[in-house]
């Protein structure tokens, strides 16, 4: 009986997780049952949507809750903008529809962050107050929510934007809504994807509910790849280098000298590559075992030979999602309005207050002086210029999906103003096209240390801690031969790790495919005898730290 009450019960401190155990006893169940019921597509949904939200529940308690008030409202939102007769009704609808949405997401991760910046802005003392925890415990019993803090249900980025994209499309005319209630919440908790991504867009997973099962030997044999990589991904080259290296270097960087926190810095980019694109790549080969197609995520982003390039490469759902339901409608490389200017006014400003980085006030007028200028004397530069301020605005946006905080709103926005740059580079570089292998070489080394360096933003959360690292690197450099070998010799384990994740990340797409073929090629039991000595091998860099998804945050 105890051991039925922690199956079916929440516990925050073991969450039902890719990698481990409890999480494939819950999938071999849900298979075992899908494959009596598949034929049935009523029934599958309804099963898939029952699964799917135990598996949010046992994510994030009674956060469920939220999740299924948003799959009423939501799936009523795409019924009334296809019943609306009229364009103005369809647009108030969507508007609305996308209004609530955020305002929900904004209410969980945004509170403090909008708060506490208001607050400084104008020397206010505002306090956040927990209103809907208390309107909770009113009906679930004191203590069902925490009314001290405002707790971010896990995954609730990723189903918003989702939710949006179903009933946008649907104005779109890019789908036709659902059959049914049930096939809606199958979209939307789908429970593969729903906590850390990919991000599921209407018009690609809604079209596949209706379809048949099918899952032939090739099929098979490249889910069960994705799983195994996905794993190898999660539990070795993030898990063990953070662990063992990573952390210990980013909770305490000044006991060791600087170059240190560089490869620290190299390795972080290797571990949050591993930790999202390993849970992606499960999410993917589950869903194809199920007879599902779920998009490609990431695509070698650290071969990228530009920020442009990176930016195609990785996390390529949020970014395909950006570039469709904000950028585009912004006006994208084409126009803009009066919004555009008043947004990225606002960013600049907020910038400036949030770093209070005072030279961006130079910055800004410097590039106002500069667009006017074009403007007036170069035919056509008025399109450049709605195209840079989109880009600005749809990547500093960007930063804020990934969380709330000035350090994320720095990233994004130096994520933009080097897409930006780039734009322009490109157009007089004598390098852009050539073929030379020093060339390339150049090129994806730069952008890897651009990448790297904008990702000390990402990590560290605590205000001022990316400045004190940047200090710490430039004035305790402090690399020497002896204390080089010294470093090498202590993480030895973890730097081999690193060595063979990058080597394996950077190996041309034909080496791989060929291994994916030998492995498909062979004979099932031979699948069988090495994934097994595979996950063996694997799990014996497990560490008695549990490590969540990173993007279980977001």
């Amino acid at each position: 009986m105890e051991r039925l009450w922690q199956i079916f019960s929440f516990n925050e401190k073991e969450p039902l997780i890719f990698t481990q155990l409890d999480f494939w006893l819950f999938f071999l169940a849900v298979m075992i049952i899908f494959s009596m019921i598949h034929k049935h597509f009523l029934v599958r949904s309804i099963f898939l949507t029952a699964v799917s939200i135990f598996f949010y529940f046992k994510t994030s308690g009674l956060f469920v809750i939220l999740l299924c008030i948003s799959l009423v409202g939501n799936y009523f939102f795409g019924k009334w903008v296809h019943d609306a007769q009229r364009e103005r009704s369809k647009k108030w609808i969507i508007g609305i529809g996308a209004f609530l949405n955020l305002a929900v997401l904004a209410y969980f991760k945004y509170s403090y962050f909008f708060t506490d910046s208001f607050n400084e802005m104008f020397h206010t003392d505002f306090e956040v107050v927990n209103h809907l925890a208390f309107m909770g415990n009113s009906f679930f019993g004191e203590g069902s929510f925490n009314v001290d803090k405002i707790i971010l249900p896990v995954g609730v980025s990723f189903f918003t934007f989702q939710s949006i994209s179903y009933f946008i499309d649907i104005y779109r005319k890019e789908i036709e809504p659902v059959k049914n209630f049930f096939d809606y919440t199958f979209f939307v908790t789908y429970f593969p994807q729903l906590v850390a991504g990919p991000i599921v867009r209407a018009r690609d997973f809604i079209p596949q509910i209706r379809q048949p099962f099918a899952l032939d030997k090739d099929a098979f044999s490249w889910s069960i790849i994705q799983i195994v990589k996905g794993i190898i991904k999660k539990v070795v080259l993030a898990d063990y280098i953070a662990v063992h290296f990573i952390d210990k270097i980013a909770d305490a960087p000044e006991a060791y000298p600087g170059f240190v926190s560089v490869l620290a810095m190299w390795g972080y980019s290797l571990q949050i590559y591993g930790d999202f694109s390993g849970y992606t790549d499960i999410a993917i080969g589950l869903s194809r075992l199920m007879g599902f197609n779920l998009l490609e995520n990431f695509r070698s982003p650290y071969k990228a030979v530009s920020v442009a390039d990176f930016w195609r490469r990785w996390h390529k759902s949020l970014g395909s999602w950006l570039r469709d339901y904000l950028y585009i409608p912004l006006g994208g490389n084409k126009t803009g309005g009066f919004g555009t200017y008043i947004a990225t006014a606002i960013i600049f400003v907020f910038l400036i207050f949030i770093t209070q980085w005072y030279e961006l006030i130079y910055v800004y007028l410097g590039l106002t002086v500069v667009y006017i200028l074009g403007v007036l004397f170069i035919p056509n530069f008025k399109q450049y210029v709605h195209r840079d301020l989109n880009l600005l605005i749809t990547m500093v946006v960007g930063g804020l999906w990934h969380g709330a905080s000035e350090n994320f709103v720095i990233w994004g926005a130096m994520n933009g103003a080097a897409l930006v740059i780039y734009n322009y580079w490109r157009k007089i570089s004598p390098y852009e096209n050539s073929t030379w292998l020093v060339v390339h070489f150049w090129k994806v080394f730069l952008t890897f240390n651009f990448i790297t360096f904008t990702r000390i933003w990402f990590r560290f959360e605590d205000e001022g801690a990316p400045m004190a690292m940047i200090n710490h690197v430039w004035n305790h450099f402090d690399f020497t031969l002896e204390t080089f070998g010294m470093v090498l010799s202590t993480y030895q384990s973890v730097f081999w790790v690193i060595l063979f994740g990058f080597i394996v990340h950077w190996l041309p797409d034909n080496i791989k495919l060929m291994w994916e073929k030998l492995f498909s090629r062979s004979p099932m039991p031979v699948q069988a005898m090495a994934v097994a000595t595979i996950v063996i091998l694997v799990y014996q860099a497990v560490s008695d730290t549990f490590k969540p998804f990173v993007y279980f945050q977001f």
